[in-house]
């Protein structure tokens, strides 16, 4: 697991971290397994169908089911990074991983994450337009602009992921160093590098400053300008209806934003408190899993589409039942 270096004195590169997971005995490892199985899996499952229910439903085909069409798509991809690798270290005592492996997965984790604070906001501002500029909608956002927005979030998770990883991958770390987490994430890493981290940390928490507090500010202004020009709707059921719009939104924002902070404001200092894997498993695993069941509670037209699109599933998209629409 450690290739000696002979120019380089007693200098040792580590190819293999160890990701000691979840401390607990094999019975209860079992358990976890099966837990954490049936949470992915249905996480999947609830992305596809949201996925394949705005692709299938003409009535979707608008900018806010476009963005979360796209929401549901990073979501899949953002579990995958994750859960496979700790499945299998529920059930094999080798819980090692490679160098590569580890920054591989830190990598697409960190883009994943990045990319969703920004789509956040940007699902943010078009509720904002849409219900403070309900007549100029369709002429600012139009199908350009939301291609470049929603593409606009990838580049930059992309960018910003590669620029944390210039400075996370140089660090050395000696010998094969233990990582108590479940995967590979930038606290751990910081943490078992054996040489001066501070450099690395203050780049990543001016990034992660910049990749959270951006949007969260876009988020704060949008949702205070929509809840006055909802305050200033006469009836109730106007002020009802215009909120309801934005209130599943406003809960994955909410779920995202509060289990993510903490982490990753001060990532090297968060680490060294137990409850780190427990507030990671909050938003690796269980708000992928609640943002579709949202989504589906407070969104009657997702709500009919994905039981038109679980019907045309069962029946075939011959049968009658308007499958082919």
């Amino acid at each position: 697991m450690i290739i000696k270096v002979p120019d380089a004195g007693n200098l040792t590169v580590t190819t293999h971290f160890i990701l000691l997971g979840f401390l607990t005995r094999p019975a209860f490892q079992l358990l976890l397994f099966s837990v954490f199985l049936v949470t992915y899996l249905l996480t999947l499952v609830e992305n596809l169908l949201i996925i394949l229910a705005i692709r299938s439903d003409k009535q979707l085909h608008k900018p806010m089911y476009f963005f979360l069409s796209h929401l549901s798509f990073l979501e899949m991809w953002y579990v995958t990074v994750i859960s496979p690798k700790m499945l299998v270290n529920f059930l094999s005592k080798d819980k090692s991983i490679s160098f590569n492996g580890c920054m591989t997965q830190l990598y697409f984790f960190v883009t994943f994450v990045c990319t969703e604070y920004i789509l956040l906001a940007v699902m943010a501002f078009d509720r904002y337009v849409a219900i403070c500029n309900p007549l100029r909608y369709p002429v600012i956002m139009t199908n350009l602009l939301c291609g470049i927005l929603a593409g606009g979030c990838w580049l930059c998770g992309l960018m910003t992921a590669m620029i944390k990883m210039v400075f996370i991958a140089r660090l050395r770390y000696c010998g094969t160093p233990r990582i108590n987490h479940y995967f590979c994430d930038i606290s751990p890493l910081l943490n078992v590098s054996c040489e001066d981290s501070s450099q690395a940390e203050l780049v990543d928490f001016f990034l992660a400053l910049m990749v959270i507090a951006v949007p969260l500010c876009v988020v704060v202004t949008s949702y205070v300008t929509i809840l006055i020009a909802i305050l200033k709707i006469p009836s109730a059921q106007g002020r009802q209806k215009a909120f309801s719009t934005c209130a599943s939104h406003l809960t994955v924002v909410t779920l995202f934003y509060s289990t993510t902070l903490f982490t990753y404001a001060r990532p090297k200092l968060m680490y060294a408190y137990n409850s780190n894997k427990v507030v990671s498993v909050l938003y690796t695993v269980i708000v992928p899993l609640l943002n579709p069941i949202i989504y589906c509670l407070r969104n009657r037209d997702v709500k009919m589409a994905l039981k038109k699109t679980l019907l045309c599933i069962r029946s075939g998209p011959g049968e009658d039942g308007g499958c082919s629409s």
